[in-house]
C-alpha cells in the first residue's frame, strides 16, 4: 500500500523499491478523489514496472463520500477519474487490458468504512451515526473491492511472483540452446577441419616416408657411382705419378755422403719430398674433379630432399651445409713404406766378373753359378729381356754360333770353381794360349784403363744418383702396390663425406616425420575433443529442452490458468 506523498523526495527511492517491492504481491495506490493522480505517483509505479512484469495495481478513489455534497458533478467526476485510471494503467504501464483494467479502479470512502466497521464491532447498525447520502454503494463497491482483492491475492500471487522468473528462465534456456547450437556448428565444422587436416598430414606422412626410401637408394647408388669414379681416378693418377717418380726424386737436392747418419738423413727428407710432392700433384690431378663430382651430388641430394622439409627448413639448408673445398687425405707414409729401403753404393766395375755374369746371365742365375750351384750342363743362354747399362750383345742361337763362341760355355764351366782368382788363371791361360800375348796384354792395358777411368769417376755425385736411381726402383714396386689401398682409401673418405650429409638430411627429414606424427597425434586428439565438446552440447541442449517443457507446463497449469 503506497501512500504517495514523499516518493519523490527520499533518495533512496530505487533501492527501497528493490527492497520491498520485488516480493509485492499486489500494489494498491490509494489517491485522493478529490484531485488528479499525480506525476510522483506516475513516476514511481513506472520504475516499478521497469523491475517487475506487469505488477497488479488497485486504483483506490479515497474520500468519494465528499462527491455526495455535489451530485450532479458526481458521474462527471467519477467518468473522468476512471479514464484517467484507465489511460494510466492500459496506455501508460501496459500491464492490464481495458476490460480487467475497470475492475481494478474502485471509489470508497475508507473513512466510512472503518466508522462502520467499528459500530460493527461493537454491535451497533453499521449505517449509524453521521454518514453522508450514498454510503451503500460506496460501501457495496469497497466490500467489491475486498473480494477481487482477495481473489487477486489467492490467485496472482504465484504469477505475480513467478511469471518474471518464468519468462526470464524461458530467456536463459533460449540463449542457451543458441549458444548450444553455435558451438556445436562451431565444434562440428572445427572438427571436419581438423580430419580434413589430420588425413592432408597423413597423406604427407606417407609421401615422405615412401619418397625417402626411393631417395635412400637412389643416392647410395649415386654415392657408389662417384666413390667408384674417384677410386679409379686416384688409381689412374698415382700409376701416372709413379712412373714420373723418378723426375720428382731428380728435383729433390740435398747434402749426400754415405756416413750412415748423413744418409739416414737423406733418407728421411728424400722420403718427405716424395710424400709431398706426390700428395701435391695427386691434389693438383684430383681433387677439382673430385671436389666437383662431390658438390654436384651434394645439390642433387638437398634439391631431392627439399620436397620433403617444410618451407622454413627449406630455406636454411644451403646455410646448414654450406659449399666447402674437400681435401683428400692421400696418407702415402713413404716413411714407413721405404723403411727396409737397403743401398747399394759400393763400386761396382762394369767389366768384373761379377758384373759380366751378371751381365750375361741375369741376377737370379748369376747368383746361383757363383755360389757354385750352376749346372754343368747349362746349353747356351737365349737372349736377354733386359739390355744392360753397358753395350749391348748380340742375341746367340745354334745356327749363328761364332768360332769363339766356346767363351761362354768356358766361363760358366769355370765358374763353378770357389776360387775367382783360379778361375781367372785358367781364364787368361786358355785366351794366352789361343789369341797370343800381345793381344792378351793390349786387352789387359785397355781393361786397366776401364777399370781406372770408372774408379775415378765413382764420385760422390754418381753415388748419389745410384742410390737414387736404386731408391726410385724400391720405391716405384713398393708404391704400386698401396695404389689400389690409396684409391680404396680416398674413395672412402667422400663415400664418408656424402654419406654424411646425407644422413644429416635424412635426419631433418626425420625431424619431419616426427613433428608430422605429432601434428597427427594432436589433431587426432582435438577431434575426440571436439566430438566430446558436441556430445556434451547435444546433452546441454536437451536438458534445456526438457527445462523448457517444464516451465511450459508451469505455465499453463499456474500462470495462464490465474490470468
Amino acid at each position: 500500500i503506497l501512500n504517495s506523498p514523499g516518493t519523490d523526495v527520499t533518495t533512496e527511492l530505487d533501492s527501497w523499491i528493490d527492497k520491498f517491492c520485488l516480493d509485492a504481491d499486489v500494489f494498491v495506490l490509494v489517491a485522493n478523489s478529490e484531485s488528479t493522480l499525480m506525476n510522483t505517483e506516475k513516476q514511481f509505479f513506472h520504475k516499478v514496472n521497469e523491475r517487475l512484469s506487469k505488477p497488479n495495481i488497485f486504483i483506490l478513489n479515497n474520500r468519494w463520500d465528499a462527491s455526495a455534497s455535489e451530485p450532479e458533478y458526481m458521474e462527471d467526476v467519477r467518468r473522468q477519474h476512471m479514464q484517467r485510471c484507465l489511460t494510466f494503467l492500459v496506455d501508460e504501464l501496459k500491464v492490464i487490458d481495458p476490460v480487467e483494467a475497470r475492475n481494478r479502479i474502485f471509489f470508497v470512502s475508507a473513512k466510512e468504512v472503518l466508522s462502520a466497521r467499528r459500530q460493527e464491532a461493537q454491535g451497533m447498525a453499521e449505517g449509524g451515526g453521521a454518514l453522508a447520502e450514498g454510503f451503500q454503494t460506496r460501501f457495496q463497491e469497497f466490500q467489491h473491492f475486498e473480494q477481487i482483492f482477495e481473489e487477486c491475492i489467492s490467485q496472482s500471487a504465484v504469477k505475480t511472483k513467478f511469471e518474471q522468473h518464468t519468462i526470464r528462465a524461458k530467456q536463459i534456456i533460449d540463449t542457451v540452446k543458441n549458444i548450444m547450437d553455435a558451438i556445436n556448428v562451431a565444434a562440428a565444422e572445427k572438427r571436419v577441419h581438423s580430419m580434413e587436416e589430420r588425413e592432408d598430414k597423413k597423406d604427407r606422412l606417407d609421401f615422405v616416408q615412401n619418397q625417402l626410401n626411393i631417395l635412400t637408394e637412389d643416392t647410395k647408388e649415386k654415392i657408389k657411382h662417384v666413390t667408384e669414379e674417384v677410386e679409379n681416378k686416384v688409381s689412374s693418377a698415382m700409376t701416372d705419378e709413379i712412373c714420373l717418380l723418378s723426375v720428382l726424386v731428380d728435383e729433390f737436392c740435398s747434402d749426400f755422403h754415405t756416413s750412415p747418419l748423413v744418409l739416414k738423413l737423406y733418407k728421411t727428407e728424400l722420403n718427405k719430398h716424395i710424400e709431398d710432392g706426390l700428395g701435391k700433384n695427386l691434389a693438383d690431378r684430383c681433387s677439382s674433379e673430385v671436389n666437383q663430382s662431390m658438390h654436384q651430388l651434394q645439390q642433387e641430394m638437398i634439391e631431392n630432399m627439399k620436397p620433403l622439409l617444410p618451407s622454413d627448413a627449406q630455406n636454411q639448408l644451403h646455410l646448414q651445409i654450406p659449399c666447402r673445398k674437400f681435401d683428400l687425405s692421400y696418407d702415402l707414409n713413404c716413411h714407413s713404406l721405404c723403411a727396409d729401403f737397403q743401398e747399394d753404393i759400393m763400386f761396382r766395375f762394369s767389366w768384373g766378373w761379377t758384373s759380366l755374369v751378371n751381365r750375361f746371365l741375369g741376377p737370379k742365375q748369376a747368383q746361383r753359378v757363383l755360389l757354385g750351384l750352376g749346372d754343368p750342363n747349362l746349353q747356351i743362354p737365349r737372349p736377354l729381356a733386359t739390355t744392360p747399362p753397358a753395350a749391348s750383345l748380340p742375341a746367340v742361337t745354334p745356327e749363328n754360333v761364332p768360332p769363339d763362341a766356346f767363351m761362354v760355355p768356358l766361363v760358366m764351366s769355370l765358374a763353378s770353381l770357389t776360387s775367382q782368382t783360379s778361375v781367372s788363371i785358367i781364364v787368361v791361360d786358355g785366351i794366352w794360349r789361343t789369341v797370343g800375348w800381345k793381344l792378351v796384354s793390349l786387352s789387359l792395358s785397355m781393361y786397366g784403363l776401364l777399370y781406372l777411368y770408372e774408379r775415378l769417376t765413382w764420385t760422390t755425385k754418381a753415388k748419389e744418383r745410384a742410390f737414387k736411381r736404386q731408391f726410385v726402383n724400391y720405391a716405384t714396386e713398393k708404391l704400386r702396390m698401396i695404389v689400389s689401398l690409396t684409391s680404396a682409401n680416398c674413395s672412402h673418405q667422400v663415400q664418408q663425406k656424402v654419406a654424411t650429409t646425407f644422413a644429416w638430411l635424412c635426419q631433418q627429414v626425420d625431424v619431419t616425420q616426427k613433428n608430422l606424427e605429432k601434428e597427427i597425434a594432436r589433431l587426432s586428439k582435438e577431434i575426440d575433443q571436439l566430438e566430446n565438446i558436441q556430445s556434451h552440447c547435444k546433452q546441454l541442449r536437451n536438458k534445456a529442452i526438457r527445462l523448457e517443457n517444464e516451465l511450459d507446463s508451469f505455465t499453463k497449469r499456474f500462470l495462464q490458468k490465474s490470468k
